[in-house]
């Protein structure tokens, strides 16, 4: 019979679920508060099979592994730690994982007086009590593909069991040598029985958990502020009782809610206001930055973190990695965060490419944006810029006649994206050196990098073709001295020397250019002028101090006199770093009224940082290194040469 579309769905499902189960593991008594536990082993349990391959993956989990008393998956309490799981280990003989399991904390006097006296107890008298793994796992086809985590090997009455698979695993630790758990007993101290040993372990399991119940009800008074005669109510009520966190929690609730009651409105005194929840991985964030010297998010502003000593100490607290093998050791973390290494060092290092894309913007690299327009693009296609006519002029139309159609053509200049890009290796020696100071550096560079990139894109428009720039769609050079009324005709290209008669002729060519109608014959160079003067004057280095004398200076200072300077404030002086010509100067219209020069971008503007690196990179395995990729998609283009002009001075 074919299976039903809803059973094949489930079975999709189940492949690709994660599953919980509790296994039975036995043990066997090694000294006073100690157990060698037989965790695990390759077979059946629950229906499920649990591979020998998966199990020997797993065995780093098993370390530092809790032993609660009793499951209880909702909540886990400091009270109920009664040991802790070491040395964890393979043995090929029965196929399975074994460890040791130490008494430790409140319930280790319990879990010790209860081993004992479960491994001194022989066939039908022997109490159903014994430890249960509880762990997490990925399988499919009812097979163990992976174990993500241990959650615990806990002491528990009637432990789960698997079927064959348990009955299974305590015959292989017969068969194979073992000998049976009541033969490894150590005998009680002389003069104690075990019920009377058990029963003294018990009262000192109870006095602990007392000891804590009185300091959390102290802490919890104190913190609340209650009135002094609500707070002792609530005092009488518990103290000297063992009781849950979460009923004092519920009383003194109940108690502020009354008190406010009784009160109206005035205002119970209580912890301070709590205005936003802070996070994790919002602190790590913040000391993070302050590691990089990258600015905080606005969150972030006033929160005091721990400050880190450098890059070596975040790696080892996020990955516990101290072989440094290039992987994730959640049994050796200090934190228990989702923040990871990589992407809170990405954070930080985009945040320093920003700050030094500013700074680097200050010192003039950012000349570029006062002459062009950016544009954000969905995909990678091709980009057509098309330049649309303008109508020139609207005819008379006479009482009775009919409209006559209006000539607009257009022009387009097309452009692709292209990516640039790279990538600095992080070593894992660089993080042991703990070179904090170099991986902020490499952040800088990169922003320095994609900045210089587009600085040098735009200054090209000016210099391709020796000079006169690339060829437009019109089939004409972008500048060339050809009238506008001829087919590619810019005449937008002069050789004069900068000066102010010179600036002056410009700005009136730029401001005569016509205005497009349409690129054919009868059409060309007959729309009406432009009427923009050019807002910016574009100069080599060399020629800085006269563009500023120029546009800038109070007065022009000639040999027998000086006057004041007319042309002061007609333009802005930009110095493009890329020029290396020193006579050559061109000018260019603002942009937000006549666009001219446009730089497309796919995913922002300023360069992309990426931080690759995990346990399974083929970078981290073969060559011992994260890496710092920067990825940057530019398109730049002219779209129209009238609000642009260029002076290539002859030699």
């Amino acid at each position: 019979m074919e299976k039903t579309e809803m059973v094949m769905e489930r079975e999709k499902t189940l492949e690709k679920a994660e599953y919980r189960l509790s296994l039975e593991a036995s043990g066997t008594a090694l000294a006073p508060g100690k157990f060698e536990v037989l965790a695990i082993t390759a077979g059946e349990g629950n229906g499920w099979h649990f591979p020998a391959a998966a199990l020997k993956a797993s065995l780093p989990l098993w370390e530092g592994v809790f032993c609660y008393i009793d499951h209880d998956r909702r909540a886990r309490s400091v009270r109920d730690i009664s040991g802790v799981l070491r040395e964890p280990r393979w043995d090929e003989e029965v196929q399975g994982i074994r460890a040791v399991l130490e008494a430790f904390g409140p319930g280790g006097p319990l879990l010790a007086a209860l081993g004992e006296q479960v491994l001194t107890g022989e066939g039908e008298s022997q109490p159903k009590i014994g430890f249960s793994a509880d762990v997490l796992f990925t399988g499919k086809n009812r097979t163990v593909q992976k174990i993500l985590k241990v959650f615990s090997v806990d002491l528990v009455t009637d432990p789960a069991r698997g079927g064959a698979f348990v009955r299974q695993l305590n015959q292989v630790q017969l068969k194979n040598g073992g000998k049976p758990m009541t033969d490894q007993v150590q005998e009680p101290a002389v003069g104690k029985t075990p019920a009377k040993e058990f029963s003294e372990m018990a009262e000192e399991a109870r006095a602990v958990r007392l000891q804590m119940c009185a300091y959390l009800l102290d802490s919890a008074l104190g913190a609340a502020k209650l009135p002094k005669p609500v707070s002792q109510r609530v005092r009488a009520q518990f103290d000297g009782q063992i009781f849950d966190p979460e009923t004092l929690k519920g009383a003194i609730e109940d108690a502020r809610e009354m008190v406010g009651e009784l009160t109206g409105g005035e205002a119970v005194q209580g912890p301070g206001r709590v205005s936003g929840m802070v996070t994790s991985e919002e602190r790590l964030q913040a000391a993070v930055d302050d590691l990089f010297g990258a600015p905080r998010d606005e969150g972030g502003k006033s929160l005091a973190v721990a400050k880190l000593s450098g890059i070596r100490e975040l790696y080892l607290t996020l990955t516990g990695d101290v072989d440094l093998h290039g992987g994730y050791f959640p049994n050796r973390t200090q934190l228990a965060t989702t923040a990871d290494f990589t992407g809170l060092v990405k954070n930080a290092l985009n945040k320093l490419v920003v700050n030094t894309w500013e700074a680097l913007g200050r010192a003039g690299y950012n000349w570029w944006q006062q002459i062009s327009l950016t544009e954000h693009f969905n995909s990678l296609h091709d980009i057509t810029g098309t330049l649309i006519g303008t109508v020139g002029d609207l005819p008379t139309v006479a009482e009775g006649e009919p409209y006559t159609e209006l000539t607009v053509g257009d022009s387009p200049e097309t452009a692709s994206f292209v990516k640039y890009g790279g990538y600095i290796p992080l070593t894992l020696e660089l993080i042991d050196r703990d070179e904090t100071r170099k991986l902020r550096a490499y952040a800088r560079e990169l922003a320095s990098a994609g900045l210089r990139k587009i600085s040098k894109l735009v200054s090209e428009i000016f210099t391709a073709g020796g000079g006169i720039g690339p060829t437009m769609a019109d089939g004409g050079a972008l500048f060339n001295t050809t009238a506008v009324s001829t087919a590619g005709g810019h005449a937008n290209l002069r050789t004069g020397t900068l000066d102010g008669d010179e600036w002056d002729a410009v700005c009136g060519a730029v401001y005569a250019q016509p205005m497009l109608v349409k690129n054919a014959d009868t059409y060309y160079g007959i729309g009406p002028k432009m009427a923009v003067n050019p807002k910016y004057l574009l100069v080599p280095r060399t020629l800085q101090k006269s563009a500023f004398q120029i546009l800038q200076g109070e007065f022009v200072r000639e040999q027998d006199y000086v006057y004041d300077n007319v042309l002061k404030g007609t333009g802005v002086p930009l110095v493009v770093p890329e020029w290396t010509d020193a006579d050559n100067w061109a000018a260019a219209c603002d942009p937000a009224v006549a666009p001219a020069v446009y730089v497309g971008e796919r995913f922002g503007v300023l360069p992309e940082i990426y931080v690759a690196g995990d346990e399974l990179s083929p970078a981290v395995f073969m060559s011992d290194e994260h890496r710092l990729k920067v990825r940057h998609y530019l398109a730049v283009w002219v779209n129209d040469f009238r609000p642009l002009h260029k002076n290539n001075v002859a030699a």
